[in-house]
C-alpha cells in the first residue's frame, strides 16, 4: 500500500510541476518576428550585436566541435545526418526564459515525430546543463556546449557581442544537413515561436527519403 500511495504523489507531484511550468510560460512574451543572423537583437531594449558569419535558410549547417553534455565527448551537428535538427538555442539555462524555453522543448516536444532530434545548445558547460537535465527532469532532450570558445556561435553569427552568449534562436535542419528554418528572437527576453517551429519540423520529418 506504502508504494502505491507513493507512485501516486509522484504522478501528482509531476502534474503539479509541469502545470507550474506551463502556468509560469503563460506569463512570458512569445516572439514571432525574427532578425537576421549577423545582425542585431536586444536585452531588454539594449541593442547586441551578433559576431561571426551568419548562417541563412538554404545553407548546409557549418562543421563545429562542440561537447555532448551527457558524455562529455567532442561532436558535432553532422553525426546527426539523415535526422531532422530542432536546435534551440538558449543564452544560459540557468535563467527563467532559457528554463522555459527548454522545458517547452522537452515536454511539448514529444509529441514530434522520432525521427526529430531536440537538442538544446548553449554556452555553459556540460556539467551545468546535465544538472539542470536532473533537476528539471528533462532528460529526453539533447544537451550540447559551446562552452569553449563559442565556435559554433561565431560560425552561425549568433554570438551575442559584450555577454558572449548565443543568441535566443531556434534552427530547424534537414536530413541532408540543410539550414530549413530560422527564428532568432529580437527580444532575447521573449520567448521564440517554440510551436511554428514544431509544425515545420513534422512537415520536414516527412521527406525522410528526401
Amino acid at each position: 500500500m506504502h508504494k502505491k500511495y507513493l507512485k501516486v504523489f509522484s504522478v501528482l507531484t509531476l502534474s503539479l510541476l509541469l502545470a507550474a511550468c506551463a502556468a509560469h510560460r503563460a506569463h512570458m512574451t512569445v516572439d514571432i518576428g525574427s532578425v537576421l543572423p549577423g545582425s542585431k537583437v536586444a536585452r531588454k531594449g539594449t541593442p547586441l550585436s551578433l559576431i561571426g558569419t551568419p548562417i541563412a535558410v538554404g545553407q548546409r549547417m557549418p562543421f563545429t566541435d562542440l561537447v555532448d553534455a551527457q558524455s562529455m565527448s567532442g561532436v558535432n551537428l553532422e553525426d546527426y545526418r539523415g535526422k531532422v535538427l530542432l536546435l534551440s538555442i538558449v543564452p544560459s539555462i540557468d535563467t527563467k526564459v532559457c528554463e522555459a524555453q527548454t522545458h517547452y522543448l522537452g515536454e511539448e516536444g514529444d509529441k514530434l515525430p522520432q525521427n526529430v532530434v531536440r537538442i538544446t545548445i548553449s554556452r555553459d558547460t556540460p556539467f551545468a546543463q546535465t544538472r539542470f537535465a536532473k533537476e528539471a527532469k528533462l532528460t529526453d532532450i539533447q544537451y550540447i556546449s559551446d562552452y569553449k570558445a563559442g565556435n559554433f556561435g561565431r560560425s552561425t553569427g549568433l554570438l551575442m557581442d559584450g555577454p558572449m552568449l548565443l543568441a535566443r534562436s531556434v534552427i530547424l535542419v534537414d536530413q541532408q544537413g540543410i539550414v530549413q528554418y530560422i527564428q532568432v528572437v529580437p527580444e532575447i527576453t521573449h520567448l521564440p515561436d517554440m510551436e511554428t517551429a514544431f509544425s515545420k519540423a513534422v512537415d520536414l520529418s516527412k521527406n525522410q527519403d528526401g
